[in-house]
C-alpha cells in the first residue's frame, strides 16, 4: 500500500512539475514574441503584394539576429543538446517572398493548444533528429502573425527541472523512510510473535511430560496472540484438572479396594482350611460380598466417565435425602446410628443417577466414622446462591489435607468416597467444601443457580 501511494504521489508530483515547466517556457516564449514584435522597424504592417524579397530578407534577417543576439540571456540550442537542459529558444520566419528563416520543423510538427497557457500557444514534441540529434524535447510556441509575417517564437520545455528533482528527491526519501520503519516494525513484531510462540510451545512440551506449571503468554507480550493463548491456558487448566481427578481417584481407588480385597482374600483362606459347612457358607458370602463391593466401586468410576452422555434432569436434593436415609438407616441401626433428613424442597438441574451415588457415598463415609450411637444429619436448602446439600457426623472429622480421620472401629465403605462426590460436582458445576462441626465434619455440596 506504501509503495502504491508513494508511486501515486510520484507521478501526481511529476505530473505538476511538467505542468510548471510547460508555463515557464509558455511565459518566456510570449515573452520573446513580445520583444520581438516592440522591435520591428517602422511600418511593420505593409502590404504583403507591395513586400519585396529584400524587405522580407531584411526583417527575418533582423528577428532573427534579435533573439540570438549576445543580449539574450537564454540557454542556446546547442547547449541543450549537449546537456539536455531547457530553456533555449527556437524560431520559424516566413515571408510572403523570399526563404523561410528558422527552424522549419516548428512549422511541420503536430501542435497541441495549450489554450489555458495563451492565445496562440501549442505544445509540440520533438522527437531525437528533429531538434537535436539524440535527444527529443517539448517545445512550448507562440503561433501568431507579425503583419505579412508567419512568425513562430518558442522555447525546449526543461524535462528535469528543479522542482521536479526536489519532488523526486523528497518522494524518495519519504519512501526510505516508510520502508525503514515498516521493516524496523515488522522485524520487532516477529521476534515477539516468535518469543511468544516459543513460550507457548514451551508451555505445552512441559505439559507433555506432565509439568503444568508453565501457562502460555499474556495479552500484552504478544496480542495477536490472545485467541491462541487463551485456548492453549484453558486447556492445560482442563487437563490439569482431570490430571489431578484422575491422580486422585487412583489413590482413592487403592485405598477403597486394598481393604476388601485384603478381607476377601483372607476369608477366602479360611474358607479353604474350615471343614464347618456353615462357616465355610458364612466365609463363602462374605467375599462374594467384599467382590461385589469391589465391582460395585468400579462401576461407580465408569458411571463417572459415561455420565456425559446421559440426560439431564430437574432432581430435588430433598428427596435424594430421604431416599439416603432409607438406604442407609437398617445399616446404622446396627451401630445405634440415628440418621436424620431435613429441609425445604431444593431442585438442581443434573443426572438423577450420579447425584444419588454422590449423596450415597456422603452418607456412607458419615455412616464410616461416626462413633457408635452418634446421629448424621442430612439437610438440603437454598443459602441463597443456590441449591446445597449437606452431610454431617459426630466422628473424628477431617485431617488438615483434607483426608478423613481414622474411621470407627469395624465400619466399612467401599465406594470411591469424596473422590467420586467432587468429579460428579464438577461435572455438574458444583463443588465440595469440608467444615469442621466440633465434633465431626460438615461435607456440603453446592451448586450454582
Amino acid at each position: 500500500m506504501a509503495a502504491v501511494a508513494l508511486t501515486g504521489s510520484l507521478l501526481i508530483t511529476g505530473q505538476a512539475a511538467r505542468l510548471d515547466q510547460r508555463q515557464q517556457a509558455a511565459l518566456a516564449a510570449l515573452a520573446d514574441y513580445g520583444a520581438m514584435a516592440s522591435k520591428l522597424p517602422a511600418d511593420p504592417n505593409m502590404d504583403a503584394a507591395a513586400m519585396s524579397e529584400g524587405d522580407a530578407g531584411y526583417m527575418s534577417a533582423f528577428l532573427s539576429a534579435f533573439q540570438a543576439g549576445p543580449s539574450r540571456d537564454v540557454t542556446t540550442l546547442e547547449q541543450t543538446c549537449r546537456t539536455g537542459r531547457g530553456g533555449a529558444g527556437v524560431r520559424f520566419i516566413r515571408a510572403p517572398v523570399g526563404k523561410p528563416a528558422g527552424l522549419a520543423t516548428l512549422e511541420t510538427a503536430r501542435a497541441e493548444s495549450q489554450a489555458h497557457l495563451g492565445p496562440g500557444v501549442y505544445l509540440l514534441r520533438l522527437s531525437p533528429g528533429q531538434l537535436c540529434p539524440a535527444r527529443g524535447f517539448e517545445v512550448i510556441v507562440v503561433k501568431r502573425p507579425i503583419g505579412p509575417l508567419s512568425i513562430i517564437v518558442g522555447r525546449v520545455v526543461d524535462p528535469s527541472g528543479a522542482a521536479w528533482r526536489w519532488a523526486v528527491l523528497s518522494v524518495v526519501l519519504t519512501g526510505i523512510l516508510i520502508l525503514g520503519s515498516g521493516l524496523a516494525a515488522a522485524t520487532f513484531a516477529r521476534r515477539r510473535l516468535t518469543s511468544a510462540i516459543a513460550e507457548v510451545s514451551v508451555a505445552l512440551d512441559r505439559a507433555a511430560v506432565g509439568d503444568f506449571s508453565r501457562r502460555a503468554p499474556n495479552v500484552a507480550l504478544a496480542p495477536e496472540l490472545s485467541e491462541l493463548s487463551s485456548q492453549v491456558n484453558q486447556t492445560l487448566d482442563r487437563l490439569e484438572e482431570l490430571l489431578s481427578w484422575l491422580r486422585d481417584s487412583a489413590d482413592q481407588l487403592a485405598h477403597d479396594f486394598r481393604t476388601p480385597l485384603a478381607r476377601a482374600s483372607a476369608r477366602l483362606d479360611k474358607l479353604m482350611e474350615t471343614d464347618d459347612p456353615v462357616e465355610r457358607a458364612r466365609l463363602g458370602e462374605e467375599a462374594g460380598q467384599d467382590l461385589r463391593d469391589i465391582t460395585r466401586a468400579m462401576n461407580e468410576a465408569m458411571a463417572l466417565r459415561d455420565g456425559e452422555a446421559w440426560l439431564f434432569e430437574s432432581v430435588r436434593l430433598d428427596l435424594l435425602a430421604a431416599a439416603a436415609v432409607e438406604l442407609y438407616q437398617p445399616i446404622a441401626e446396627i451401630r445405634a446410628i440415628e440418621i436424620v433428613a431435613e429441609g425445604a424442597p431444593v431442585s438442581v438441574l443434573g443426572v438423577r443417577s450420579l447425584l444419588q451415588r454422590a449423596v450415597a457415598n456422603l452418607v456412607d463415609n458419615a455412616v464410616k466414622f461416626s462413633p457408635d450411637g452418634g446421629r448424621i444429619l442430612i439437610r438440603a436448602w437454598d443459602d441463597g446462591d443456590g441449591p446445597a446439600l449437606s452431610v454431617s457426623d459426630q466422628g473424628p472429622g477431617m485431617t488438615d489435607t483434607g483426608s478423613p480421620a481414622k474411621p470407627a472401629a469395624g465400619a466399612d465403605s467401599h465406594g470411591m468416597g469424596l473422590a467420586f462426590v467432587r468429579a460428579i460436582l464438577r461435572r455438574h458445576g458444583g463443588r465440595m467444601t469440608i467444615d469442621d462441626a466440633g465434633p465431626g465434619a460438615i461435607v456440603t455440596a453446592r451448586f450454582s443457580r
